[in-house]
């Protein structure tokens, strides 16, 4: 049951599913906007550049009007969006109102395309989404943001297997919890802002799911001591002076909330449960930045933490302050802001910002597995799956020494390829790399063995037997050869390259 009642001034979701049918009759979805714009329009729409769309909406079909209404936040004539809309019920709940002889839309739709072809929507304040006629810049507080390059990135590295119970913390306009309502019995989204949870009621219901358990408060405490399978949360991560923006700063000094929210985590854990968030991390003079992010494990808890950028001050002090629309105020007022930002981080010793993922899951391991790395290479979303087996594979390794490996069989995980580097013409690589094509697309030097090793795991042999016919074929001891390639065999499976047969059932 919800704790919160609808923010006023925004739309009621009591007619919802009749707007829906007419959003989707009108094919106002991810692939019809793709095939209305054209891909140069389209990739200009995500850039906040509004003028190809502009151009390719000038009909009166009812796909344009709604383009223009609900993305392009144009006033249109009342005849078109009449022809476009159940425009009464519109009316009547507060989606749009009246402008002069037309009308105007009151928030902002985007169709989002979901993992499994669903079609669904995503409500925030105007000029809020990706793509919006306002772009990103110009925050207010209170404001409730679309969706973005960060709530796609978390929707895609989130584990989607199937659970009772799902906690999305500062939800925002809904992404996650309607993600999790597709696989999760029990969605609960918590914000301290009340017009998010009004933004997240309305994506849910014009999205056509389930309602979630809406609850107004910071953090976890409006869950007290609830427990989960699933939490996620994409928090206002930014690590700025002053803290002026909710939806950016979340009113806590340098990275302490999302240390904060790591720590508090592992108790509202079940187990076996996942939590899943994005993070920014200061880099501080004379501190190593991946113990810093170590330490914010909580105990019973494996982690993979994976830095995807770092950017030093400078850099950063100027992406946020471009993303409030700062830059466009007076030269001494953008200065003055700048200079607070330096401020902030001289005092804090902080000389670089990291940003990247962080995943728990609740193993209550006595030693748990903590992998911390830097991965700043492309990689294949969605990731969920390969997460999760990230996991599993830091179980197997936890419980097999060097002698169960050479005991197991192993096979060669789909999608990986040998590449020979060297000079031409030579008779023999310099050395060999393993390249993953899938998932976190890893690459990996082997010597000769290990390619050799690699290329006929098939499943049939164990890697004992493999490495005593290697021996015989390179003429070197067997003995020796299995007492020093277990360590290339457990980072092999460790990164993917290799599957266990026992532990692929």
């Amino acid at each position: 049951m919800s704790t919160t009642s609808p923010a006023a001034g925004l739309p009621a979701p009591d007619q919802s599913a009749r707007l829906r049918d007419a959003l989707l009759a009108a094919e106002f979805t991810a692939d019809g906007l793709l095939d209305l714009l054209g891909a140069p329009a389209y990739a200009a729409l995500a850039r906040s550049e509004t003028v190809p769309a502009l151009r390719a909406t000038r009909g009166d079909s009812p796909l344009e009007t709604l383009v223009r209404l609900f993305l392009l936040q144009q006033t249109v004539p009342y005849e078109r969006a009449s022809a476009a809309l159940p425009l009464d019920e519109a009316l009547a709940d507060g989606w749009v109102v009246k402008d002069g002889d037309g009308v105007r839309a009151t928030v902002d739709v985007r169709p989002y395309g979901g993992p499994e072809g669903q079609d669904w929507f995503i409500v925030s304040d105007l000029g809020c989404a990706v793509g919006g006629a306002g772009g990103a810049s110009g925050r207010e507080e209170g404001v409730v943001l679309g969706v973005g390059g960060a709530s796609t990135t978390l929707a895609g590295i989130t584990v989607r297997t199937p659970v009772s119970s799902a906690l999305d913390v500062g939800t925002g306009s809904g992404i996650q919890a309607l993600h999790a309502t597709q696989h999760a019995t029990r969605v609960t989204a918590t914000d301290l802002n009340p017009r998010a949870l009004a933004f997240t009621r309305l994506t849910l219901a014009l999205s056509g799911a389930p309602e979630a358990d809406l609850r107004e408060g910071s953090l976890f405490a409006p869950v007290e001591s609830e427990t989960y399978d699933l939490i996620v949360s994409n928090p206002p991560f930014v690590i700025s002076p002053g803290a002026r923006l909710t939806y950016r700063d979340g009113g806590m000094g340098g990275d302490d909330l999302c240390r904060s929210l790591v720590q508090q985590s592992g108790e509202r854990l079940n187990e076996g449960g996942f939590a899943q968030f994005l993070a920014n991390w200061q880099h501080v003079e004379g501190e190593d930045w991946q113990e810093r992010v170590r330490s914010w494990v909580p105990r019973g808890c494996d982690a993979w933490i994976v830095q995807r950028e770092v950017q030093d001050v400078t850099q950063y002090a100027e992406l946020w302050l471009r993303d409030s629309g700062d830059h466009r105020t007076a030269p001494e007022e953008y200065a003055a802001q700048y200079d607070a930002w330096l401020d902030e981080f001289e005092a804090r010793g902080t000389k670089a910002v990291g940003f990247g993922w962080i995943t728990l899951r609740k193993s209550g391991a006595e030693e748990p597995s903590i992998v911390v790395e830097e991965w700043p290479h492309p990689v294949e979303q969605p990731l969920g799956e390969t997460v999760r087996a990230h996991f599993e594979r830091q179980d197997y390794l936890r419980t097999h020494d060097d002698a169960a490996l050479l005991a197991e069989a192993f096979v060669l995980a789909p999608e990986v390829m040998q590449e020979q580097v060297g000079l031409p013409g030579a008779e023999d690589p310099e050395h060999v790399v393993l390249r993953q094509n899938r998932g976190m697309r890893r690459a990996t030097k082997v010597d000769h063995v290990g390619a050799g090793f690699a290329g006929v795991c098939d499943g049939t042999l164990s890697a004992g037997r493999i490495l005593d016919a290697i021996a015989q074929l390179v003429a070197e001891d067997p003995v020796l050869l299995r007492d020093r390639t277990p360590q290339a065999i457990r980072l092999l499976v460790e990164e993917g390259f290799l599957e266990p047969v026992s532990a692929r059932g």
